[in-house]
């Protein structure tokens, strides 16, 4: 399935009813038939979302409140983490994922709301964590964008997770929330190999363009990090120490990395991806998966699901953290972002007086 994560579309488990699609045996196939394309086209609805800012009580992340514009997501990364939240809104977490989008158009309205309770608490929030905030949809829904505006206009505290050259369209936006100390954005940096990137994000920026966002942001006084996540055992593992330079060269201050995560659907998506690219190997990197997971494919387990744990686990930590003192990465203590700014939306309240 040309510039998709997957060709796959598993069951949704949620679904009592199975039906067969049709499949391409190798005997024939017209080219016109369209039972058996070679690409898709993204479709997107539109939700009325009844609230927006969803809560998080995880150990393992750092924020408590989070918002989601969209539902799927374009970029097509195979090892998604959220995958398999698609089957919420019975679609499968293969292909759909991917091509069947949900748009939330009122996030703004909800968000307004939301601020002007007598009872909220400012808190950061988390933008774009469980499918990316700047994918390709983005660009014309412009529901991120704003997202944005609300925050500054109300002096609210927020971060961004991307993967997106797309955020450079907002950096009037975001360098203005982090000039008031109400703004970071963490990079994810999976890669510097394009190859690797073609087949494993399809539909993301290329590692050079998520480079210059680094160098951008930087240069416009936005405190930005990377995230390296997934690191993958004989994928992507061997590129540590020259992805973390690249990254502190363009100007990142942070970095982190989280181990690769195969819950429910995304085991057999991620394995049946190894057999199609990497077929010499595939069995090698199951087994050291399942060796960082206490013999299993994947550990949920709270303080181990992020990271792992063994020997191999230790030493991708240990070279990490080498190269981070080398660079001077995480050399100090981020600044919490403020919330003492926090003002409610305008025009919102009722006039006492």
């Amino acid at each position: 399935m040309r510039t998709r994560g997957t060709p796959k579309n598993p069951h949704n488990r949620f679904q009592h009813r199975v039906t067969d699609r049709a499949v391409d045996d190798g005997w024939y196939r017209d080219p016109e038939d369209e039972c058996n394309p070679d690409s898709l086209a993204t479709e997107v609805v539109s939700e009325q979302a009844k609230t927006i800012i969803s809560t998080n009580q995880s150990p393992d992340v750092p924020f408590d409140q989070s918002i989601n514009p969209y539902r799927g997501c374009e970029h097509g990364c195979v090892y998604c983490f959220a995958r398999p939240s698609h089957a919420y809104w019975d679609y499968s977490p293969g292909l759909d994922f991917e091509t069947k989008l949900i748009a939330k158009t009122n996030a703004n309205e909800r968000l307004l709301e939301a601020l002007d309770k007598p009872s909220y608490v400012c808190k950061p929030i988390a933008l774009g964590i469980n499918t990316d905030a700047y994918q390709p949809l983005e660009k014309h829904q412009r529901i991120t964008r704003q997202l944005l505006e609300t925050l500054l206009d109300c002096r609210h505290p927020v971060s961004v997770i991307t993967k997106g050259g797309l955020i450079l369209r907002d950096l009037d936006l975001l360098s203005e929330l982090a000039r008031q100390g109400l703004c970071t954005v963490r990079v994810s940096l999976t890669t510097l190999d394009n190859d690797l990137k073609r087949k494993m994000e399809p539909r993301t920026a290329s590692p050079g363009t998520r480079l210059k966002v680094i160098r951008r942001l930087s240069e416009a006084g936005v405190p930005v990090g990377i995230i390296m996540g997934p690191v993958i055992p004989f994928v992507n593992d061997a590129e540590i120490e020259s992805l973390l330079e690249a990254a502190f060269e363009a100007g990142a201050q942070r970095a982190t990395w989280i181990l690769l995560r195969l819950p429910l659907e995304i085991s057999e998506l991620f394995e049946d991806w190894l057999q199609r690219h990497y077929p010499d190997r595939a069995e090698h990197v199951m087994n050291r998966i399942r060796d960082m997971r206490g013999g299993k494919v994947y550990d949920s387990t709270f303080g181990k699901r992020m990271s792992g744990e063994g020997l191999y686990t230790d030493m991708i930590r240990q070279r990490f953290d080498k190269q981070c003192r080398k660079l001077g990465l995480n050399s100090h203590d981020e600044p919490p972002l403020r919330t003492d700014l926090f003002r409610r939306p305008s025009g919102q309240q009722i006039d006492l007086f």
